[in-house]
């Protein structure tokens, strides 16, 4: 069911099958408010059912750029698309949000894949020992770990 997650309010809705559902719901409720503050964009989220084609671009895009492959499904997407950037995020059962900053233009573009963990979400396996982690406080979330790198290659 596509979903409009509301910021003010955290709602589980979509997020039932996690185990840290209580605390990823307030990472997407972050999240939404971030799109509405920087883009007046409402955060909807699709079921990981109807995003066949954009998984499929993440995962391929991990596989390639850092050998990243992940054993917790994907419960919901959300893509922000204008015309200078391409946005998706993918919500993971275990609690994570990977994200894809894709900026279109030619001089010297942001391209960069964010990971972000909810609270009290212990690190993946697949990424232990291989990134560092910052921490962050929201109001929304609690605290957030979050670690990004670059792209280097397109991917569109």
């Amino acid at each position: 069911m596509t979903y409009k997650v509301d910021f003010k309010n955290i709602e589980i809705a979509g997020l039932e099958s996690s185990p840290l559902a209580v605390s990823l719901a307030g990472l997407r409720a972050n999240e939404a408010r971030y799109f509405w503050n920087k883009y007046k964009f409402e955060y909807i989220v699709y079921p990981a059912n109807e995003k066949n084609k954009e998984i499929q671009w993440l995962n391929n895009l991990l596989k390639e750029e850092r050998n990243l492959e992940f054993g917790s499904p994907i419960l919901e997407v959300m893509i922000y698309e204008d015309e200078n950037i391409y946005w998706p995020e993918f919500i993971y059962q275990n609690g994570m949000i990977i994200n894809v900053l894709y900026e279109k233009n030619e001089n010297k573009p942001k391209r960069a894949v964010g990971l972000k963990l909810c609270e009290n979400m212990e690190v993946p396996d697949e990424l232990q020992d291989k990134f560092k982690f910052a921490r962050q406080r929201s109001k929304l979330a609690g605290t957030i770990r979050g670690s990004y790198f670059k792209l280097r290659k397109e991917w569109l």
